[in-house]
């Protein structure tokens, strides 16, 4: 497995393979290359070039095989896959070529938001060895880490994230995010934000059917089209999660979860603004 035997396949079939489109891994290889310049290096070269590291990194994030199996698979030790996985990252991150637009984007009177949809996407964890009970989500029976996500509805670009322990109920991750909302822009959320209209007049979720009673025809009329617009926000979470990082049980220290959730995000966001063009079906 190297860059040289890859990089002459099929955008589509590159896609497939490490989750990224060929634009964009070549963006991400002059940025980590930029930054890495900056650095004195010392000892001998590395056996793998950039591009393979960089290729190294989405792969664990694409498959999320352990580093024993990643380092078998390129001839280099288990401990040399981590710190080369873990120095790409922080590269990416410390750049902020792949950041998200962040809470602000969504106060301030500059920038053209009319409606944003907001929603909770769970990924298992390993059992916690202390305070199991804070992560321990009811509704998928197992430990997991929740993730907000803000999604501007008409471009279907994220805005910004949050993040919480399964335990925590989504309204009060957003009441944690203390995400503020101009007053013009219209907030859309599922059942699990009952209240929220108390933070954000303009908001909207699904009528919730009264204890022992039934919606009414028009209610579940209101609830389907409410579904069909907030649909965007799935999507989104879906592709995603096609990095098995976030979607298989975690199993690295959680405080790195949010670092390379909100990455993957960014990366998410940078493919949106590729020519159409260019890209794959």
């Amino acid at each position: 497995m190297t860059y040289e035997k890859v990089k002459n396949l099929k955008p589509e079939e590159f896609k497939r393979l490490c989750g990224v489109h060929p634009q964009t891994f070549n963006q991400m290889t002059e940025v980590v290359r930029s930054l890495s310049k900056t650095k004195r290096k010392t000892g001998r070269p590395g056996k793998l070039s950039l591009e393979d590291q960089l290729l190294m990194t989405l792969e664990y994030w694409r498959e999320y095989r352990t580093y024993f199996h990643l380092g078998q698979s390129w001839g280099v030790n288990e401990s040399t896959a981590y710190r080369i996985i873990r120095k790409i990252e922080d590269i990416l991150i410390s750049s902020r070529e792949f950041s998200l637009p962040g809470k602000k984007k969504l106060s301030g009177s500059n920038y053209q938001i009319e409606v944003v949809v907001v929603d909770v996407t769970e990924s298992p964890i390993e059992r916690p060895k202390k305070k199991q009970k804070q992560f321990y989500s009811g509704k998928k029976k197992r430990h997991t880490l929740k993730s907000q996500v803000v999604i501007d509805q008409s471009s279907g670009e994220i805005l910004c994230t949050a993040h919480g322990k399964g335990k925590e109920h989504d309204f009060r991750i957003f009441k944690n995010s203390k995400l503020r909302l101009r007053k013009d822009i219209e907030c859309l959320g599922d059942k699990g934000y009952q209240g929220i209209q108390k933070l954000h007049a303009k908001s909207q979720i699904p009528k919730k059917k009264p204890r022992g009673g039934e919606l009414n025809r028009e209610e579940k009329k209101s609830n389907q089209k409410l579904a069909k617009v907030r649909v965007v926000v799935e999507h989104i979470n879906r592709k995603l999660k096609i990095f098995k990082i976030l979607s298989d049980r975690y199993r690295n220290r959680r405080k790195r979860f949010s670092l390379r959730f909100n990455l993957i995000a960014g990366l998410y966001n940078y493919e949106l603004r590729l020519p159409k063009r260019n890209l794959p079906n």
